[in-house]
């Protein structure tokens, strides 16, 4: 086991001093020799500690396949990718669900919440799975709800709220339990514009005020404007990048409908 992958009984310790994220070379090949479909082709990328990322790319591109294999869900067929510094081919099987539920947080299209339970149970969750003691989570839980706009509907029931509210709290799940890289599939794809542009100023000020490390793969030209980084991805490879850098979210926007433009994939803007 590397020096930098400390198991605990119940966590994995992260090193603090990598990248949250370092992808290098990562192919995967789907079908037989016969007919093999290469949805990955070589991507190389980092991402930095408190860095917010979007990943576009049209249907097919490979971005999803990306995602799965960052998420640990699917196996990359040739590469390497590296969470906090931590090789994730080299967790064993009895680990990764451990190390899924303590280092990454997940963020999806629809909320995926439990009907059963309480907004703020929703969100306790993965700290109860994790054995938090009930006051740091009752704290926690709070604090998180609070910065997304939420605390007013802890007690409500998923379906006593509206979609975004549902939306939101998803997120503070995703970020309650401080993970090293939030990942979101599409967060903003069942909102209408209205309560998108709340999740992600939502997302965007915890992204700064606590550092969290957000990547988002999404088709929503106005989601990823609100990021710092763009990676464009085609036929199963990072094919050029955008830095927002000073821009406006406005000058951003439209540096990156220029992009999605030359692609051929233009969708309509929010």
């Amino acid at each position: 086991m590397p020096h930098h992958l400390k198991r605990t009984r119940s966590s994995f310790v992260p090193d603090n001093n990598s990248p949250v994220l370092e992808i290098s070379a990562l192919t995967k090949v789907y079908g037989g020799k016969n007919a093999p479909t290469k949805a990955l082709n070589g991507v190389s990328l980092t991402v930095q500690r408190g860095d917010l990322v979007a990943i576009m790319g049209p249907s097919g591109s490979g971005k999803s396949t990306l995602l799965n294999c960052i998420a640990t869900i699917d196996t990359p067929t040739s590469g390497t990718i590296r969470i906090a510094g931590t090789d994730t081919a080299r967790i064993s099987r009895s680990g990764l669900a451990d190390f899924r539920r303590t280092q990454l947080g997940f963020i999806f299209q629809d909320s995926n919440l439990l009907d059963t339970l309480t907004a703020r149970e929703n969100i306790a969750l993965p700290l109860t799975i994790g054995h938090v003691p009930v006051d740091q989570i009752l704290k926690s839980v709070e604090s998180i709800a609070k910065s997304l706009g939420v605390a007013d509907v802890l007690d409500k029931y998923p379906y006593q709220m509206s979609g975004g509210q549902r939306q939101r709290i998803a997120c503070a799940r995703a970020l309650v339990t401080r993970p090293q890289l939030v990942l979101a599939d599409e967060p903003t794809g069942s909102l209408d514009s209205k309560n998108a542009k709340l999740l992600l100023e939502s997302l965007e000020a915890i992204n700064r005020a606590q550092k969290a490390t957000v990547l988002m793969v999404t088709h929503d030209e106005t989601a990823a404007s609100f990021c710092r980084r763009v990676l464009f991805i085609r036929d199963g490879k990072v094919f050029t990048e955008l830095m927002r850098g000073s821009d406006t979210r406005r000058e951003f926007f439209e540096k990156i409908m220029q992009i999605v433009a030359v692609q051929g994939g233009v969708n309509n803007a929010r």
